[in-house]
């Protein structure tokens, strides 16, 4: 079912707020989904849906293990067909959420759509039950009996790997009517308290979003403004933050206890189709380098700035010689269609729509959610990107980001939607390759040594940004779930779980203002999606490692890339990376992705010597 995607990794400064004149900021077109709220299509596939579920289930509840291996297979097809519209009209719904989520016609819209498809699809929730009854021998024969149905089979097994934890039928169906009045609701709650909360900063009213880039100015004690008032908003809703994070971990504890799953990790890992020692391998090996990178290049940075001890304010702050100069969109545009061009043409052209057809909303407007994402919609329509674009040079690695998403989503379209969709875990593979490719032109055009070591800090910013911050955001959800399992948190004890992970993560040079400890409440990814944050981590290294191998042996990698890119959800990440002699579950394998960050700090000490 569909749920709303989660931006890009939340940075305490990521660039995603306020307006400027960037020149024309492109917007969605909605077209290939829906005309608008009183489109006839909408409600034709509302009806649609209302007999196709009703006869779907007619047809096969009850009977699905009795059916030849064709009708097996037919089965599968209609479910798919009826996924495509069920996840139109949910893509359709939230995309206008997030455009504007303090909207109360378009949040009642998306409420409205979202109980209305939960409703039809309570009717199909016996399918992969039943499937994941069958045995094993009879649909083994049934696979090999069936070409259509042998195609199906990545999805097949994503489905069983779920067998040994699925409820009654009974009970699968009261939870699936459920979620709307419990975490969608939760979710909701969350979403549009932050899209209401504004900030002052000197006598300035801001949102979440504009406040939160300050912290990325040049001028210091504006970053220390924005800090504070920050931390005045966040304990001021401290109670209701804590509130909703105690009932979504425990809501989540009760289910997984209830299906036996051995950690609150376990589902988040089924999901993504990797084994929990692969993650567990990435995980101690992030953290067993925190000296080598995080600490090692913000004492370099503290050095640069000229400051003994480094408050949290500076951890984002720009470098003393960066340009801070504005980039226009078309600049912006222009710079990441050359890198994608540069790497493979192919790569500029399935990039190109995205400029040209409404297939991106780029400005920062008030109540927009926040950050920046790619969605896929369907297959048989396009991806939408989501941006809050503000001219910095973030912004640009954002857009080559995003994009590469959405060049994924592009490729992957052709498996269908049951196969297209890539698990989190390689879904991050094009968007971070995308940024790096962007980056290394960019580098490779650095005008002096002073524009280099800006541009190299930057990365290197980004990459612990995306590595140690989001495996630190892991260790802090996987503390709290353990800890919230054992009884209610009070608002205290979960900022003293978050300022925990911090000062392991970012290293002895920094400083902790009182009112620090409350930043864990703005963060989406630990509402929306638990411990989704590791992908991340996952896919910057796999990247690392990949681009690796792209330098090693250019000549025909781009064809294999496109191949992996094109395969979807419909292998798993070993296959995916064997044709680059890579392998994920080699605990050497994250070893060799951040040596490539721990490489470029050493070459920004070299500049220092």
């Amino acid at each position: 079912m569909f749920t709303l995607p989660l931006p890009r990794p939340v940075l305490d400064a990521e660039p995603t707020g306020g307006a400027g004149a960037f020149g024309a900021l492109p917007e969605w077109d909605f077209s290939a989904l829906y005309a608008g709220e009183d489109d006839p299509k909408l409600q034709d596939d509302l009806a649609q849906l209302d007999t196709d579920t009703a006869g779907f289930a007619a047809d096969y509840e009850g009977k699905l293990a009795t059916l030849p291996a064709s009708a097996l297979a037919q089965s599968i097809l209609r479910y798919e067909a009826m996924d495509v519209v069920m996840g139109r009209v949910m893509s359709f719904a939230g995309l206008r959420y997030y455009q504007n989520t303090t909207d109360a016609a378009r949040s009642k819209f998306m409420a409205d759509m979202q109980n209305k498809i939960t409703e039809l699809s309570a009717r199909l929730v016996f399918y992969t039950l039943e499937l994941n009854r069958i045995e094993d021998a009879t649909l083994d024969a049934a696979l090999a009996a069936d070409e259509t149905l042998a195609r199906y089979k990545p999805w097949i097994d994503r489905v069983r790997a779920a067998k040994p934890y699925q409820l009654s039928d009974e009970m699968e169906k009261f939870l699936h009517d459920k979620s709307v009045v419990g975490t969608a609701a939760w979710n909701r709650l969350f979403d549009e308290t932050m899209a209401g909360l504004t900030f002052t900063v000197d006598g300035e009213e801001l949102p979440l979003e504009a406040t939160l880039t300050l912290l990325s100015d040049t001028d210091r004690s504006k970053r220390e403004a924005a800090t504070h008032a920050l931390i005045a908003v966040f304990r001021g809703h401290l109670p209701l933050f804590a509130r909703i994070t105690n009932t979504l971990a425990k809501e989540k504890e009760i289910e997984d206890r209830w299906r036996g799953l051995p950690t609150p990790q376990a589902g988040r890992h089924l999901a993504n189709h990797v084994e929990p020692e692969v993650v567990e391998a990435l995980r101690n090996a992030v953290v067993a380098a925190y000296p080598r990178l995080s600490h090692r290049y913000y004492a370099l940075k503290a050095k640069w700035m000229g400051l003994e001890r480094m408050q949290v304010w500076d951890r984002n702050a720009p470098l003393p010689d960066s340009d801070d100069r504005k980039i226009g969109w078309d600049d912006a545009r222009d710079m990441v269609m050359q890198a994608y061009a540069g790497f493979d043409p192919r790569m500029a052209d399935l990039a190109e729509p995205f400029f040209t057809e409404g297939w991106i909303d780029a400005p920062a407007k008030a109540g927009k959610a926040p950050g920046a994402f790619a969605h896929p919609t369907v297959t048989d329509a396009h991806p939408f990107v989501m941006l809050n674009y503000l001219g910095k040079q973030r912004d640009v690695m954002t857009l080559a980001h995003e994009l590469g998403h959405g060049v994924h989503q592009r490729l992957a379209a052709s498996q269908g939607e049951l196969l297209s969709s890539t698990p989190l875990t390689l879904a991050e593979t094009a968007s971070v390759f995308g940024e790096m490719l962007t980056f290394r032109r960019l580098l490779d055009q650095a005008p002096d040594q002073k524009a280099r070591k800006v541009l190299l800090a930057g990365k290197v910013e980004d990459m612990i940004n995306t590595v140690v911050r989001q495996i630190a955001f892991y260790d802090f959800e996987c503390k709290l779930h353990a800890a919230r399992a054992e009884g209610e948190l009070t608002p205290d004890q979960i900022n003293d779980i978050w300022m925990s992970v911090q000062a392991e993560s970012l290293g002895p040079v920094f400083d902790f203002v009182d009112g620090y400890e409350t930043f864990w409440t703005y963060i989406p990814h630990f509402i929306h999606s638990p411990f989704y944050v590791y992908a991340y981590a996952f896919g910057d290294g796999l990247v690392n490692a990949l681009y690796a191998r792209y330098e090693e042996a250019p000549e025909g990698f781009q064809d294999k890339y496109f191949d992996m890119l094109r395969a979807g959800g419909s292998k798993h990440h070993k296959e995916l990376l064997a044709p680059f002699g890579l392998d994920a579950s080699d605990p050497a394998f994250w070893d060799k992705g951040l040596s490539l960050i721990e490489s470029m700090i050493d070459e920004l000490e070299a500049m220092d010597s």
